[in-house]
């Protein structure tokens, strides 16, 4: 009976549309057929799907315009200087305000890539109560897992690379220019704002958006069996 629950879990979490394939599955588990697996088998499973999620999100980020040219999470400019954006823009100044925010988005898209062994190492330390958790809860509820595991990790790695990042690509110099001129404009209260501070929490908030949308695919879609686990679990 356990076996059957789980199957129908892992069936909801998937959203096979082959429910005949299921059932059938479901009846050889009952009666001891081939197609019985155990529950380390279908947390290993879900690890591999994970993986492949968080790996393909990550791979996006890491790209360039990964996080320029995705509206979703592109990097603005900080709450407390989107006054600096709009004042400097009506000054005939857009082109210094694009440049700075296009280095922020750079800094982000250098560090995404070292995301992806802490999210494996995460993912490999599911417990199979974590799985099944995982399997029964929310439709981000391996992203909660994720984010509750990592961002502390995150953080720490990315810090460094983000100030690396903003120096390489001279977010640091576009910044200082943009703030040093908006600074200088009479009358405005001056704004000062931790750019590397900023944009790894921005960036962290990006990778965690698009994990999100990679464990909805996985829910939602069947179609991926990449590997004789997954086709043994999860079925065709």
């Amino acid at each position: 009976m356990k076996k059957l629950t789980l199957l129908f879990s892992l069936f909801l979490l998937f959203g096979c549309s082959a429910q005949g394939q299921i059932f059938k599955q479901a009846k050889d588990i009952l009666g001891g057929g081939g197609a019985a697996f155990s529950k380390e088998e279908a947390a290993n499973a879900l690890k591999e799907a994970l993986e492949q999620g968080t790996s393909k999100g990550v791979d996006i980020l890491s790209k360039v315009d990964g996080y320029y040219k995705n509206p979703e999470i592109k990097i603005p400019f900080p709450q407390e200087a989107q006054a600096v954006e709009s004042k400097l823009r009506a000054l005939g100044l857009g082109n210094q305000v694009d440049q700075a925010v296009e280095s922020l988005n750079r800094a982000a898209e250098n560090a995404a890539y070292e995301a992806k062994d802490i999210f494996i190492a995460a993912i490999k330390s599911l417990t199979i109560n974590d799985a099944i958790n995982i399997v029964k809860g929310d439709k981000d509820a391996a992203t909660q897992f994720l984010e509750r595991e990592t961002t502390t990790s995150l953080e720490g790695k990315f810090n460094p690379i983000i100030e690396a990042s903003l120096q390489k690509v001279n977010a640091t110099k576009y910044w200082s220019d943009v703030m040093g001129t908006y600074n200088k404009v009479p009358f405005v209260k001056k704004v000062e704002t931790d750019l590397t501070a900023y944009v790894t929490a921005k960036a962290i908030d990006g990778l965690f958006v698009m994990i999100a949308k990679e464990e909805l695919n996985i829910r939602e879609n069947a179609g991926a069996r990449t590997s004789e686990l997954l086709k043994k679990v999860f079925g065709k």
